[in-house]
């Protein structure tokens, strides 16, 4: 049998600080607060360092000595791939990454996947406070982040008294786009909506459903888009709408399919997102259905996919939306009472909406 390997003891701070002959605050200095040494100094600290193999101080260490952990987490109640794959969810990542940026701290995501109970990833999370991403107010992991003694900033939803939050106003932005509809003459219309609860339900939405939902921008956009179309004279009883528990492309061309298969006699689809609206507009090409001339099709987000199609939408800034709640809960301390930030939204109207068909010109599709 060969010799049994010896392995090198790794440096530590004190045996640093011994064969550079300084003392232990100098060498943590130089990793912790480098202005507190001569360039030379710190260049010789960490050059010896490298020699020794010593790997720098230990951050578990350091966070319990001050008790800050130096990150920010993201509660993201999806799949981690969601970040990166949602456009708006990426553009509200980016934001809060540059906030983080800015002020040193790092940024840790604290995924749970939809129907996921377990909350052990937020219990466990070395974070100095929490950003809620658009949940349900009933989810377990919002639950757990409010029983943490750190400060907490949500975006969207949900409304909580007490918390700071970072959002649009989503009543007005959606209702001025049901106002431009109403204008445009439509009073048969159908809505594709995101997820309204933790639960699955990829079918028509009845009105208790619609009142009692969980997501409250989802929620909210309803009864904004109930009231602007009674206004008109709808009954907002006979309007047909389509939840999707996914927020994909494909789901929101398979609500449009089940909701035109049911009620070809619409004229406008009115999608929650920009992601519902794009694959709303594929099912019209699908079906041979003209946008506008046979269907006019409007979004919420104002993503860059959405704007290349030419998508009537409502836009709102979400990369100045994460990056707003990162400084907001990197300022916690400069503030008592909760803050609420509203961010600006713009109806931009695209080439997709236009007046309704009349019966004469009314073409069902396959």
């Amino acid at each position: 049998m060969g010799r049994p390997m010896r392995m090198r003891r790794q440096a530590t701070l004190a045996s640093l600080a011994a064969e550079l002959g300084v003392s232990r605050t100098t060498v943590s200095n130089a990793y912790n607060r480098p202005d507190q040494l001569s360039p030379e100094l710190r260049r010789r600290v960490l050059e010896t360092a490298r020699r020794l193999g010593y790997p720098g101080p230990d951050p578990v260490a350091r966070s319990l000595r001050t008790r800050k952990a130096g990150a920010v987490g993201l509660l993201l109640t999806e799949n981690l791939s969601y970040a990166f794959r949602d456009p708006a969810a990426i553009g509200v990542l980016e934001g809060l990454a540059l906030a983080c940026e800015d002020a040193g701290v790092g940024l840790h995501l604290v995924p749970a996947s939809p129907g996921r109970e377990d909350v052990a990833a937020v219990h466990r999370a070395g974070v100095d406070g929490f950003v809620v991403y658009s949940v349900p107010d009933d989810d377990p992991h919002l639950a757990a982040v409010l029983a943490r003694p750190v400060p907490t900033v949500i975006i969207d939803q949900p409304r909580i008294d007490g918390i700071d939050r970072v959002g649009p106003d989503d009543a007005t932005a959606i209702a001025q786009l049901g106002e431009h509809l109403v204008g445009l003459g439509h009073r048969q219309v159908g809505v594709l909506c995101m997820r309204l609860g933790r639960d699955r339900n990829d079918d028509f939405v009845p009105l208790e459903r619609q009142r009692t939902a969980h997501f409250h921008v989802q929620r909210t956009r309803l009864e904004a888009l109930a009231t602007a179309f009674t206004k008109a004279g709808v009954d907002w009883a006979t309007v047909p709408v389509v939840e999707r528990f996914d927020h994909t492309v494909d789901e929101g061309a398979s609500a449009a399919r089940q909701l035109l298969n049911a009620y070809p006699q619409v004229t406008a689809l009115i999608c929650t997102s920009d992601i519902l609206a794009l694959g709303a507009l594929a099912e019209a090409e699908r079906r041979g259905l003209r946008v506008p001339a046979d269907l006019t099709v409007t979004g919420f987000d104002g993503i860059a996919e959405a704007e290349r199609a030419g998508l009537t939408t409502v836009h709102q800034p979400v990369l100045e939306k994460g990056r707003a709640a990162g400084k907001l809960l990197l300022s916690a301390a400069d503030h008592v009472n909760p803050q609420i930030i509203t961010l600006d939204t713009d109806l931009r109207i695209g080439t997709t909406s236009a007046p309704p068909r009349t019966m004469e010109e009314h073409w069902f599709g396959p």
